[in-house]
This record gives structure tokens, C-alpha cells and sequence, in this order.
């Protein structure tokens, strides 16, 4: 084919358009003359190398990618999922994108190495592609390397594979190095990434970039009752980025409100699965406390994000700590049997919210707690120890909520209470929201409201007991009518006699 045919129809193949006269472009390829005169004789030529081959390839992908930007029209509205992406990368413009060379990734072929024999020691035999796809890094990277290890005899190909790709083996050698890279540790999974790759993307995602304004309180509390003289409490605290301390009697809500207020801010930023820092590798992705937020693919020919795979989109995390927490949970911790580092809570927290719930309460000491924290809080930075004896610093970016049903003065002195700039009482709701939480759990719950048997319940069980009122009861007096009606095959009513057995059942030892 002549260049203005082939520059034609690649533009109309990358359009998916039709020719002039209606027909579809690619029977215009499958009927075209060959050109016999441009094919050289096979015997002259050399046998392409899987890396020429991959080159090529990539570069007929761009051709295409760029023919598809130049006439794709922009798709973006308020419905469309494509289109929420593209505003929320507007709000959080840090997109990790794919290395070109394992220098620019900040990684070495030993490193690299290291991985791949594990993981062939691991499963036995995988394509290119395979391993590529579980050390996250490009093919073509993978490729240059995985030759090199061939021709070291640390590799063989068991048989070929698709798209110009083979099935590799670790011979006897590269099993044995692979066992004594597993000695130091036994990680296979994704490359990691630089620290100072980390850390720059935590500044660029910091929240301290988040402005949430009162409309992002509002939505982010939609499904709670609360009134408005506590949100323009809760707003500037929530706007600071800094700690704030949540205290009042229980059942008022503090989890529930410290847990809500990462939604005020952007939904989603990257962290890397895994940190590189002098040799040791540290796992931070945690699937415990993360969650996965998986980029839309593109509507085009080719998805054209190069997005660096040793990265994982995730919700701003949310991570909640109670009374099981303990000064290891707050350090790089090893596996001794494995090798491999486990991050911290404050590492995987941050650009997002860590709740001490129930602070007070915790297995180690308060004021052991308190000395660990009172710098990070100030200085906005942590140091970590790691097994190798070495001392890093790390961004320490998250909002600290401390939730508790004490009275911080009771709890911490004076010099801590300053680096926690709000402490903001969670109180008891008035008996005008405690009867509107009525109507709102009645309807979720399935039941029918009626304000009699609440006025039966507020009288009797608590005024002329002096019994405080507390936002959860609603929802757990309701809950208990109606297991009852469920479990004796009885409708979904609100009486007094169901109340009083579920008063009987509730307030029973308080």
C-alpha cells in the first residue's frame, strides 16, 4: 500500500469511520493489493529479536493513539463515569505514570532479578507477560531483561508463547540464587518504589491541599443528625487538616463521625504497593484497610494512560485503631520466618484520617502514646527504624482523631492538648432529634411511624427514670422490636408492650 492509502486508512480504522462510498475500512485491507516489490527476500533478512518486535509494535500503538486524540471528541458529563474521573483527577492532578527504563524507576536489574527468580522458584514456569504482570512492571522492561537472564543461563524458554513471548523456566542455577535471594526475603509481588518517590506523592496529595467547604460537610454527613451549630464546629476542624479530639458520653456517635470525615475531602489517591528503602522492601498497600478503587478503562481503540502498575488507586483511607492497639502496630514491623516489612498505621494512613477510638483504653501506655506522637504532630514528619538499624524520615499527613468517652484533661496534660488544636463534645441529642431518629430508623427498618407509642416510651422509660438520651437508641430499641415481631412471625408494629420488652432487654445491667 502506497503512504497516503496506509495514512488513510489508519485514520479511518482508528475513527472506526467508514469510506465514501459506505464501505467498512477494514475490507478495504483485506482487499488490497499486496506490494511485492517492498518485501524483501526472507532469506536476506535477519530474524527480528523479541525487542525489535515489541518496539515496533509500540510504536504502530502510538501511531494509532495519536490518530484517535487528534478526532476523538471530548466525553465528559455529570452521569459519566469517564467523566467523574477526569474531575476527580482535576481535584488530585497526581497520576503515577509508567517508567521507561528501570533507572527511571529507581530500580536495578539485581533488584529485579531478585523478584523474578523468586517468583519462578514460587510457581516453576510463567510467560513474559506473566511475570510482567506480577512485578508491575512494562513488558518491554521485563523483556530486555528476561534475554539477559537467558543468556546468563539463570532462565531457559520452556516453549513459546503468544504475541511474540516464551514460557521461562529458572534452571537449576538460577535456583539456587533465587533460594538465597529468598534467605534476606521472600517477597515477590509488585517492584517498589522509591522512597522519595512516595514522599513526593504524598505532598502532592497532602491534605492539607484539601479545602473542604460546608457543602462537602454536608455531604459527607447526609445520613447522620446532626445539627448545624455541630457541623460549624466540626468544619474549620475537619478544613485545619491538624488533630482533633472527639469526647462525650457514648452512643452519641464519635466513630461515626470520625469515620465520615475523610468523604469531605478528594475520594481517591495513589500509593505505592510497595516501598524501596536501602534494600528493604516495606509493604504498605494493605487490603485490610484500603480500598481498591479501580481507574475506568477508556471508551477508545487503545487505552492510552500509561499509569505506573506499581501503583494502586485507593479511597482515602479511613483506618480506625481501638483498644487493641499496641506500640508495634506504630513501627515497621518484619516477619521474621519471610523477611519482608510490614508499614506502620501512621504510613498507611496517610492523605487520609487515623481514629484512635476509644483512646484510653489502648494496651499500651497513654502517656507512651503520647510521647511517640507528640513530634509527628508538630514537625508534620516521623522517623521509622528499620531491621537494618537505619533511621528514616517519613511524611506523617493525616488527620489524627482521638475518640473517647473520658475527659481529655483527665487523660493528657497540657503540652499535648496543645498540638490537638479542636476538642469538640459530642453531646446528647434534644428530645426533638431523638424522636426525628425514630422516624428516620422506622422507615429504613421497615416499620410503620407512629408517635404515640414515642411519646409512651419517652415518658415512662426516661424522663421518669432521669435517663439520658444517646443517638443510638433509636436504632437499637427498633432493632430489637423487630427480631422479636421476625422471630415470632409477628407484622412490624411500634407499641408500648414492645417497647417496654425491649427497654427490659436493652437497659437491662446499665
Amino acid at each position: 500500500m502506497n503512504d497516503a492509502f496506509d495514512k488513510d486508512l489508519l485514520s479511518r480504522l482508528a475513527r472506526g469511520d467508514l469510506a465514501a462510498d459506505g464501505s467498512d475500512p477494514w475490507a478495504s485491507v483485506a482487499a488490497a493489493e499486496p506490494d511485492h516489490d517492498a518485501i524483501a527476500d526472507p532469506a536476506s533478512e535477519a530474524v527480528p529479536s523479541p525487542v525489535d518486535t515489541e518496539a515496533k509494535l509500540e510504536a504502530m500503538l502510538d501511531r494509532l493513539h495519536g490518530l484517535v486524540d487528534d478526532r476523538r471528541a471530548p466525553r465528559a458529563s455529570s452521569g459519566d463515569s469517564a467523566g467523574q474521573d477526569e474531575a476527580e483527577h482535576l481535584a488530585n492532578p497526581f497520576v503515577p505514570l509508567e517508567p521507561t527504563s528501570l533507572g527511571e524507576a529507581d530500580l536495578t536489574e539485581s533488584s529485579v532479578e531478585a523478584l523474578i527468580l523468586k517468583y519462578l522458584l514460587a510457581r516453576g514456569n510463567a510467560t513474559g507477560r506473566d511475570i510482567a504482570d506480577q512485578v508491575k512492571l512494562p513488558f518491554v522492561l521485563i523483556s530486555d531483561l528476561l534475554w539477559r537472564m537467558k543468556n546468563e543461563q539463570l532462565v531457559v524458554h520452556r516453549g513459546a508463547a503468544p504475541m511474540n513471548d516464551y514460557e521461562y523456566q529458572p534452571t537449576e542455577f538460577g535456583q539456587e540464587r533465587a533460594r538465597r535471594y529468598a534467605m534476606h526475603c521472600t517477597y515477590f509481588g509488585s517492584a517498589p518504589v522509591a522512597l522519595p518517590d512516595y514522599i513526593a506523592s504524598v505532598h502532592a496529595q497532602s491534605l492539607n491541599k484539601q479545602h473542604p467547604t460546608a457543602d462537602d460537610l454536608g455531604r459527607a454527613f447526609d445520613d447522620l443528625v446532626l445539627n448545624r451549630k455541630m457541623l460549624d464546629r466540626l468544619g474549620p476542624a475537619v478544613n485545619s487538616g491538624r488533630g482533633l479530639f472527639l469526647y462525650g458520653p457514648p452512643g452519641n456517635g464519635k466513630t461515626s463521625i470520625a469515620e465520615r470525615v475523610t468523604i469531605a475531602f478528594g475520594k481517591y489517591i495513589w500509593i505505592p504497593r510497595a516501598i524501596s528503602i536501602d534494600g528493604e522492601i516495606i509493604r504498605l498497600f494493605d487490603p485490610v484497610n484500603h480500598v481498591v478503587a479501580p481507574v475506568e478503562e477508556t471508551r477508545g481503540l487503545i487505552d492510552q494512560r500509561k499509569i505506573d502498575r506499581r501503583w494502586i488507586r485507593i479511597r482515602r483511607p479511613t483506618i480506625v485503631a481501638g483498644g487493641e492497639l499496641t506500640m508495634a502496630a506504630l513501627e515497621v514491623s518484619v516477619n521474621v520466618a519471610t523477611g519482608i516489612n510490614e508499614a506502620p498505621l501512621q504510613l498507611k494512613s496517610n492523605c487520609g484520617i487515623l481514629v484512635i477510638d476509644d483512646f484510653g483504653r489502648q494496651r499500651i501506655r497513654i502517656d507512651e502514646l503520647l510521647n511517640r506522637w507528640i513530634v509527628p504532630l508538630e514537625k508534620r514528619y516521623d522517623f521509622l527504624n528499620l531491621p537494618n538499624g537505619k533511621k528514616v524520615s517519613v511524611p506523617f499527613d493525616q488527620l489524627i482523631v482521638f475518640s473517647t468517652n473520658l475527659e481529655p484533661r483527665e487523660l493528657v496534660d497540657e503540652a499535648f492538648l496543645r498540638r490537638i488544636p479542636y476538642k469538640i463534645e459530642i453531646v446528647d441529642p434534644t428530645e426533638v432529634e431523638f424522636r426525628y431518629l425514630f422516624e428516620v430508623m422506622a422507615e429504613k427498618l421497615g416499620f410503620t411511624f407512629d408517635p404515640s407509642p414515642i411519646d409512651y416510651l419517652i415518658e415512662e422509660h426516661y424522663r421518669k427514670v432521669n435517663r439520658p438520651l444517646r443517638f443510638c437508641q433509636p436504632r437499637d430499641l427498633l432493632l430489637q422490636i423487630r427480631n422479636y415481631c421476625v422471630y415470632f412471625k409477628r407484622p412490624l408494629e411500634m407499641t408500648n408492650e414492645y417497647f417496654d420488652r425491649a427497654v427490659e432487654n436493652y437497659f437491662a445491667v446499665m
